[in-house]
Order: structure tokens, then sequence, then C-alpha cells
């Protein structure tokens, strides 16, 4: 807005005429607004700190609607949809995630729902933004808020010094995870069938060792002094501005912060009981639901007993999938649909092997997610919908009841050595274009979803088990570049 008045001062040097002194400030103020969108893309892009990493933000937009609002979430989605560069590769950094909320933009009558058409031709482009539905984020965490990272949400929070919701300058304290897949396999009897009451009581047991694990991460965090990081806790980017001689802990306790139980492998817990095809199986759709609904009641308990937010968490796993399958490999063998497959499906999504519609996929999952609003995402994998954006729309559309938040993954992958431009085919530990066979990191742009973030495994290689669940993924929408998805929508 400053700039703005600026050069309406300006516009008043050169002519007398108010029409013409506003649409000269407002092009001016655009112009603006788009450079310093793209300075800040490029910025993050080209810090790296000490082991040649980027920062991992994440932007949430939406939701304004004023001009200015208007203006700087329309120069967000053109400039990544420009890319970086010469080439015009994917950024990875920032994160984009776009919100969407009922009167605002998800009707075409809707103020914003523009922007919403130019956010959903940037995601069958560049992958990003993900999506987050308002109304129904509110309603699992009690208020609204983009995530944290990839994925991290905080619940609803008011501070009872001021009776006021606070969300800036709170912090997740950190997650520890519970391979379920190994308290499965060791619940099996000599025949290999699992037994569910020995299931039970390891699964006891191992809540009991992961509340001691995060007991000790707020116990340890407690120990800092606020001269530490004096950043954080003296000059208030907590939110608040501690003495050297405060307690840190009052930044955390009473579910200010949050700390994470984290989980991996409903789908193949639910293998050791009721086979590989047990989706739609009702007996063990609801034993699955029951894991997690466990999960939650315990944190819960602890909450109650302790007075710090414990959260069930969907732990994204970017490398966990392959460390814990391949202990467990070790330990029990290649065992078919488990093991085997050399990595361990995340949180409580579907099988990446299962063809189901995105509209399937998501209702199958929504059940979960209640119990695990400390952090998931969905996503599904579509085919080339760059002419076909109305398709994806379709899904968004679908989603906004029944999910929280949701990616896209599409294939954007480019060869600037032959032109071509679609989905690479798998290495052993990378990507190559389909067409000229190159994998030149220099030479190409391989974008994939890792989990909750994107990618670009030929610049920096995934863990073998990520890599392996890549390429199992299979296309959850199949139609040519001039249909139109569809899918029964309420279905």
């Amino acid at each position: 807005e400053m700039n703005y008045q600026k050069h309406i001062k300006d516009a008043a040097m050169i002519t007398d005429d108010q029409a013409k002194q506003e649409a000269f400030a407002k092009a001016k103020t655009k112009k603006d607004i788009y450079d310093a969108m793209q300075a800040l893309e490029y910025e993050i892009n080209t810090l790296y700190s000490s082991n040649g990493q980027t920062p991992f933000v994440t932007i949430g937009f939406g939701l304004g609607t004023s001009w200015y609002e208007r203006e700087i979430q329309k120069a967000i989605l053109n400039v990544r949809i420009l890319g970086l560069g010469i080439e015009h590769r994917t950024a990875i950094f920032p994160k984009l995630v776009y919100s969407i909320k009922e009167g605002t933009n998800r009707q075409s009558s809707d103020v914003n729902y523009d922007i919403k058409e130019l956010a959903i031709e940037c995601a069958t482009k560049r992958m990003y933004p993900d999506i987050i539905n308002y109304d129904r984020l509110k309603a699992m965490t009690g208020s609204f808020k983009a995530p944290m990272g990839c994925r991290s949400f905080l619940q609803g929070w008011t501070d009872p010094e001021t009776g006021e919701e606070v969300n800036s300058g709170r912090m997740n304290l950190g997650v520890v995870t519970i391979n379920l897949p190994r308290i499965a396999l060791e619940s099996r009897d000599n025949n290999g069938t699992g037994d569910k009451d020995k299931f039970w009581q390891l699964f006891e047991n191992q809540l009991d060792i992961a509340h001691e694990a995060l007991q000790y991460r707020i116990n340890r965090v407690k120990e800092a002094s606020p001269d530490n990081a004096p950043i954080l806790y003296e000059y208030g980017a907590f939110g608040k501005r501690l003495k050297p001689t405060d307690s840190v802990d009052e930044l955390f306790k009473n579910g200010r912060a949050t700390v994470s139980l984290g989980y991996i492998g409903i789908y193949e817990v639910c293998t050791v009981f009721y086979g590989p095809e047990w989706e739609k199986n009702p007996e063990a759709k609801q034993f699955s639901v029951e894991v997690i609904k466990n999960l939650y009641n315990h944190c819960k308990d602890w909450e109650k007993a302790e007075g710090y937010h414990y959260s069930v968490y969907a732990t994204p796993a970017e490398s966990l999938t392959n460390t814990f399958c391949a202990a467990d490999t070790k330990k029990f063998g290649k065992v078919k649909d488990i093991t085997d497959k050399e990595y361990y499906t995340n949180s409580f999504h579907l099988d990446v092997r299962k063809a189901w519609t995105p509209f399937e996929k998501l209702s199958f999952e929504s059940d979960y997610e209640p119990y695990t609003s400390g952090g998931f995402i969905h996503y599904c994998e579509y085919p080339n919908i760059k002419q076909n954006p109305k398709a994806l729309e379709a899904v968004w559309d679908y989603a906004y009841d029944k999910i929280s938040y949701l990616g896209t993954n599409t294939p954007i992958d480019q060869c600037f050595k032959c032109g071509y431009k679609g989905e690479f085919v798998a290495t052993e530990k990378g990507f190559k274009c389909p067409q000229c066979g190159n994998s030149d990191p220099a030479l190409c742009d391989v974008v994939k979803r890792t989990c909750g973030y994107l990618g670009n495994p030929n610049q920096r290689p995934m863990v073998h088990g990520r890599h392996e669940e890549i390429v199992h993924r299979v296309k959850h929408m199949s139609f040519s570049n001039n249909q139109v998805a569809n899918q029964d929508r309420n279905a």
C-alpha cells in the first residue's frame, strides 16, 4: 500500500486525471509485487546451509480478498508457473499451500475464484500448490492455520493470560515414530498368522517406550535458558519476550507447543491380519482405524496428565520407510507384500500399487484424519493434466468437506537435451529421459513428491526404499487430454 501511495504521488506530477493516476499506480504496484515475489523465490533457492540444503520454507496463502492481497497471491503463482532461470526449472522450495474457503474462492461466483483457477493451472504444471480446505481443517484442529514444514499442524490454542487465540510463535518439540509393521510381524504365531491379542500387548509396550522418549524430548528442551537462543526466547520470535532468568517452559506448557507421536505402515499392519487386499473389508478397515484411534487416545491421556499437547503425526518417513523396512527384513526375512516391497507405506495412505480413483482413495483415507490431526497429507497420482485442469478441479471440489490437506502428483519432468517433457523412467538409483536416456542433473529437471514435499532425485538421490515406493506408485486417474473427469463427485 505504501508503494501504491508513492506511485500515486509520482503520477500526480505527470497528470491531473485521477483515473490515469490510479491506473499508473496500480500497474507500478503490480510490478513491484511481482518483482518482490520473484526475488523471494530466487533468494530462497540460492540460500544454502553448511550441508548444502536450501531453507525449508512453506508459504500459506489464498484467503485475502483486497486488491493488494489478490495481487500477491497471483504473483506467487505466476512466479512459480514461470519457473527458475532460463530453463524454467521447477522450484522445490518454498512449498506453496493454497487455502480454499467457501465464499472466498471455492465456487465460480466467489470473489477469488479466478485465483483458484490460477492455482489449479500452477498445480498441473509445477505440482504445487498443495491445498488446505479451510472448513474441514478448522473443524479438525479447532482453528485455521497453514502447516509447519510439510505437514505439521498446531491445534487451536487460547492464551490463558489474555484470552486470545495464538498461532504465531508456537512450535513443535519433536517427533518419535512407532514402527507399527514390526509390532504386527512380531505378533504372528508359528504359522505366520497375526495374533491380535499379542499385537495389542506389544502395541502398549511400544507406546510406553515412545512416551518415555517424548518425555525425554520435552525435558531436554526445558533445560535451555533464554540466553542460549536470545532471538527465539528473549527478542520475541517465539511470541513472548522472556527474561534471562525465566523458564523456557513458559512457551511449551499448557498446550502451547505440540510434541508428536508418529507412526508408519497401517497398510502393512492390516496385511499381516487380513491379507494384501484388505481395504474393502469393513472389519479390516475398522481395525486399521482403531490402531490410530488408540494412538490418539493415549496422546489425550498423556496431555491430561502432564499438560503438554501430545499429537498424533503421520510421519513423512522420507528415509524411515527404508530404515524400518530394512531392519525388519533383516529380522523377519522377506515377507510378501510387507517387507519384500523394500519400503513401508506412509502413515494411513492407500497402498501405492492400487489404481483406485482419486475419489475412492480420498474417501478411504478420510476416516483416519480426525485421529491424526498433529500432521498428515493426502495426495493423488495423475497423468499429464495440463490440458485438462477441470479434472483436477473435480478432485479438489470433491475433497473440500472430506479431507483437510491435499497434494497433486503429476508428471512434470523435463529433458533439456532432447526437449522431452513428461514422466522420466526409473533407473536403479534415479530417473532418465525415456526419449534420449539423459539422466544428467545439469541437463534435466526431475521432480517427484518425496512425501509431503517435492524433491529432485537426480540432484539429491533418495534412499532406496523411498525410490522403490515412488517407482511402485500407480495413477489414480486415466483419460485423454480432451476429456473432463467424469467421476461422480458425490460418491
